[in-house]
This record gives C-alpha cells, sequence and structure tokens, in this order.
C-alpha cells in the first residue's frame, strides 16, 4: 500500500491552545478556496490510481470544521482501491456526515483532546457518538502536568479497546517528568516511552519514501514531513522513479507521523492497518 501524508494550505484551527503555534489562527477566504482546490485535485488523482492507498491528512489548523474535508474523506473512502482514510483532529467538527456512510470502516480519526478549549464532557459525548456509530478512532492529550486529572478521567471513560496515547511536552526541561509520574503515564500510554525518549534515528532503515510519501498542497512530494528535500511532484512525477529505500537521514524522530514508518521499530506491526491514524487492533 502507498500512503500519502497530506498537508495542504489550511492553517487556520478554531481553538487556542497555549502550546501550538497555530491557536486561533484565521484563513482568509482566499486561502481556504484555494485550500479546497488542493484538496480537490488530490483526491481526483486519487481516484484515478489502481494501486492500494491510505490517506492521512494531517493538517496544520482543524480540517472537520472545512465541508471540503468531509466530503474528501467520504469521496476516498468510497474507492475500492484506498484501504484507509485518516485524518487528525480535536473533533469539534460536525459528525453527522459519518452516519451511514460508505467505507466508513475504513475512516479512521486521530483525535486530540486539549484541554481548556472543550469539557471532557462534551469531549466524551463526542467519542461515545463514534462508538455508536462504528466509527474507529484513537485519543490523545498533551501530557502537561496540569493535564494529569484529564488524562486518569479519559482513561477511566474512553473503552477499553480505544487507544490513549500521550504527547510529551516538547519544551520540557530535565527532569520534568518525576520517576513516578512516567510510571503512571508508561502504563496508561506504553509507547509514550518513544515520544518523550526518541530512539535515534540516523541511517535507519525506513519506509517514507518507499511506501510512503508526503504531499502538499501543489503536489509537491518529500519523503516525510521532517525531510523538506524535494522529490517530485505528484501531479506530473513517475512515482516509479520516485518510491526506493532510503534510510533516515535526521539525528532523532520525534513525531509518530514520522517514526510510525521507521522499519526498526514496532508500529507497523502494532498498529496493523490502524497505523496512519494511531488504531490499535481490536
Amino acid at each position: 500500500m502507498l500512503s500519502l501524508l497530506y498537508r495542504g494550505t489550511l492553517a487556520s484551527c478554531n481553538y487556542a491552545c497555549g502550546y501550538c503555534p497555530f491557536a486561533k489562527k484565521q484563513d482568509s477566504r482566499a486561502a481556504l478556496a484555494r485550500d479546497a482546490r488542493e484538496v480537490a485535485r488530490f483526491t481526483a488523482w486519487v481516484a484515478q490510481q489502481a494501486r492500494p492507498i491510505g490517506v492521512l491528512f494531517t493538517p496544520w489548523g482543524e480540517a472537520l470544521v472545512r465541508r471540503h474535508y468531509r466530503s474528501a474523506m467520504q469521496n476516498l473512502a468510497a474507492l475500492r482501491h484506498v484501504q484507509q482514510v485518516a485524518l487528525q483532529t480535536n473533533l469539534s467538527g460536525p459528525l453527522n456526515w459519518l452516519d451511514g456512510m460508505d467505507g466508513l470502516e475504513k475512516i479512521g480519526l486521530w483525535c486530540t483532546f486539549h484541554p481548556g478549549q472543550t469539557t471532557i464532557r462534551r469531549f466524551l459525548e463526542r467519542c461515545a457518538r463514534l462508538d455508536t456509530m462504528g466509527v474507529r478512532y484513537s485519543v490523545g492529550v498533551v501530557a502537561l502536568h496540569e493535564h494529569y486529572g484529564a488524562i486518569a478521567a479519559l482513561r477511566a471513560a474512553l473503552p477499553k479497546h480505544v487507544y490513549l496515547w500521550l504527547n510529551a511536552y516538547d519544551r520540557r526541561g530535565p527532569g520534568y517528568y518525576a520517576a513516578g509520574d512516567l510510571a503512571w503515564l508508561d502504563d496508561i500510554d506504553p509507547w509514550f516511552a518513544q515520544s518523550r525518549r526518541p530512539a535515534p534515528s540516523r541511517g535507519k532503515g525506513c519506509f517514507a519514501g518507499e511506501t510512503a510519501l508526503s504531499v502538499d498542497g501543489d503536489g509537491e512530494l518529500a519523503r516525510c514531513h521532517f525531510v523538506p528535500e524535494r522529490l517530485g511532484n505528484l501531479y506530473d512525477s513517475e512515482l516509479a522513479d520516485i518510491l526506493q529505500e532510503r534510510s533516515c537521514p535526521r539525528f532523532k524522530c520525534d513525531c509518530y507521523i514520522g517514526y510510525a514508518q521507521r522499519k526498526d521499530l514496532p508500529y507497523q506491526a502494532a498498529f496493523g492497518k490502524g497505523v496512519l491514524a494511531r488504531i490499535a487492533p481490536a
């Protein structure tokens, strides 16, 4: 399967998280119109292919409040050769478009809970609605000290099969996490250690560039979001000339989007078909 990690022009978000540089950013009407055209072009390209494809939308902003992303996911999931359609979201957008849609089993939502932007009660109500509709999803939180209460409440309330992932706080200093905290956090998320202490990456084998590519709104291709070297363009390059085994040039890879593709790490095997949206097998 060819995995395409798509990130277009969209940069606006309806949330104002203090740890995010895109908090409460607003796109102009022109930027939103451009983003809609880019998404439509990308969706049309995927529809013309024959090979098995998985798509992960990784926007800088919040995509599910935009109709063109919801429509794109519906259209992609209905295609026989598309095996996965995943998207990162704060889960604040409409959900009724998922109810009874064709290809629902291919949808995966990577849902982040942001304390202070919504309540746990409302977030869990929306998760429960996903469960009722049969939508597969994962839930995550940035593991700040002030989020510990929310982490505990989410784990207690979410179904056991829903993976609760934790992202280490990027601006933490030495000793930010006490030993007792780490034992508790690691018990909740068995993969938390990779987030807070990334395994060295340089020279390691990676599916990025071989079976996975990063795509921007203009169709420009890179092996992943974190290695900006241009490989070609989705719309006018031969992928057979681009896709090849490559080792990682970075000293470390500290984002799941990247290290999930590492060949020496267990994520492809552990998550299987749900790897793009961090969804563990039932």
